[in-house]
């Protein structure tokens, strides 16, 4: 495994320079290996194998196969024997038995951050590190601020949820690409079909990072795997001075985060379909500029303006055309949304699952588009709010819009509330919302594209959140009660009944 590790770190990181000392637990040339586990010192005298057993702390970290028989470190077996620790995650370890001592990495100027190591400590694993940290600082605003946000006594990227959590980019030594995935496996019951089934309901694959030689830019490319593998979402940022970012993506982020936030941020398992199916219809690709209102206080305000064409679906059409009906009709949007942080700083991006009690932030997001589709033209109008103090989150969203060609207007609503009942153990959270559309004043004459969809819905779903292992291990068990009215294009009242028990796994 180590030597993937070094592999991918050769290939994804620019060869600036090179590791010059090789035993003095500092990564010289920022490339995220120090030491022996830099290529760069394979020949140096400390590195090579000594010939003794791998049967200490010592020489279960040094990245050096001692005993020569193809198994580094804690990739021996050897290493997980009586008395040797250096292999174990905090969360694994038998009471009593001391955990092998971490040095707190050193906070410097972003890219050039250094991370010392003793030489007979092993890389700290995810569960140590969430076990050392108070879990307030997971995201770039956060994590870039000045301030010890959650009290831990680690500021920024000194901080280890800022250094190691994987949706951090800021902190990271060197440009390299990162991957992420998120698995879900379900047992689910619909108490109305009176249908039980087992099955992965969810494989995101996301690869992102800095694009190479281009300092402050990110990528993501983000695609689902279930049963017809999609590529769902797309996204090329550069910045253009002062905060200010233009980004090129797949058309499928508009006003409402629904659709481009990862599964793993989904305080109930799944957004609220009706919150955008009828709003965010998606597009072939788009344009997006952003950054921070100017002449107000650095953070506090930001905007975003967009401008996306073309007929792709959201649901992974990147790169095709979708038409109905042989309908040609060029479809579009552009729009622009104002963030404000209110109290404390949050983002977009942040996850709404709390570990440990967060530092208050409150923040409302108000934007407008006009959208013109193969069949409907609309203005629309969100608004949002979402809040965190201590134990508790809360999140509420209201999406409007006004048909043109045929006199429907179309509203939904959905609040969330969350609360961390055991700290780093067990959270709950709950939602309900409802989606209402008016009568068509003119009827089209055939009820195509997204318009069929149209009908009356109304949800409620309740979540119980077990983390068995910190950040990375979640096991739920979701409740969920939702209607749906009958509709013109000649669909039927429905009621859905479920209860799902779903393990996650989130790197």
């Amino acid at each position: 495994m180590k030597r993937w590790m070094l592999l991918l770190t050769l290939f994804a990181s620019p060869a600036l320079a090179a590791e010059t000392v090789c035993d003095d637990g500092q990564d010289n040339d920022a490339d995220s290996m120090m030491d022996c586990a830099d290529a760069d010192c394979a020949k140096a005298t400390n590195c090579q194998p000594s010939g003794l057993a791998e049967n200490s702390d010592a020489l279960c970290s040094d990245w050096v196969d001692n005993d020569g028989n193809g198994q580094m470190d804690c990739d021996d077996v050897a290493c997980f024997g009586a008395g040797i620790t250096a292999c174990l995650g905090s969360f694994d370890r038998k009471a009593g038995t001391p955990a092998p001592a971490i040095s707190r990495p050193k906070a410097t100027t972003p890219p050039a951050i250094e991370v010392s190591k003793p030489e007979t400590s092993s890389t700290p694993s995810e569960a140590s590190l969430k076990a050392k940290d108070n879990d307030g600082e997971r995201n770039d605003l956060l994590c870039s601020d000045g301030v010890d946000n959650d009290g831990d006594g680690a500021i920024d990227c000194a901080d280890y949820g800022c250094r190691f959590d994987p949706t951090v980019t800021i902190c990271q030594g060197s440009p390299s690409m990162r991957f992420s995935i998120v698995g879900n496996l379900a047992q689910s019951i619909d108490f109305e079909d009176d249908v039980i089934d087992t099955r992965f309901t969810k494989l995101q694959l996301r690869s992102f990072g800095p694009i190479p030689l281009i300092q402050n830019s990110f990528y993501l490319v983000s695609m689902r795997a279930e049963k017809t593998p999609r590529l769902t979402f797309a996204l090329f940022q550069v910045p253009l001075g002062g905060g200010h970012y233009l980004n090129l993506n797949s058309g499928g982020g508009g006003l409402s985060n629904a659709l481009v936030v990862s599964t793993a941020k989904q305080l109930l398992g799944d957004p609220a379909y009706y919150l955008y199916s009828a709003f965010e219809q998606g597009n072939g690709a788009a344009a997006e500029l952003g950054g921070p209102v100017p002449f107000l206080p650095a953070g506090r305000f930001n905007y975003r303006l967009f401008a996306a064409g073309g007929s792709g679906r959201f649901s992974g059409n990147i790169g095709g055309r979708y038409f109905t009906y042989e309908n040609t009709n060029y479809t579009y949007s552009v729009g622009g949304q104002v963030a404000a942080n209110l109290v404390g700083f949050t983002s977009r991006w942040d996850s709404p699952f709390l570990l440990s009690p967060s530092p208050t932030a409150i923040a409302v997001r108000l934007g407008a588009k006009y959208d013109q589709r193969a069949q409907e033209r609309y203005p629309a109008v969100n608004v949002g709010l979402s809040a965190r103090h201590g134990r508790f989150v809360f999140m509420a969203e209201d999406y409007y819009k006004q048909e043109l060609n045929f006199g429907s207007t179309q509203n939904a609503y959905n609040i969330t509330v969350g609360a961390l009942l055991l700290k780093k153990k067990l959270m709950a959270a709950a939602d309900f919302g409802q989606f209402q559309a008016s009568d068509f004043e003119n009827p089209p004459d055939q009820l195509q594209t997204d318009l069929r969809k149209i009908r009356d819905e109304t949800q409620w779903r309740a979540a119980l959140h077990y983390y068995f292992r910190g950040n990375i291990g979640l096991l739920s068990l979701i409740y969920s009660d939702h209607y749906l009215a009958a509709n013109e294009a000649g669909k039927d009242d429905e009621r859905e009944h479920r209860l799902k028990l779903v393990a996650q796994y989130r790197f």
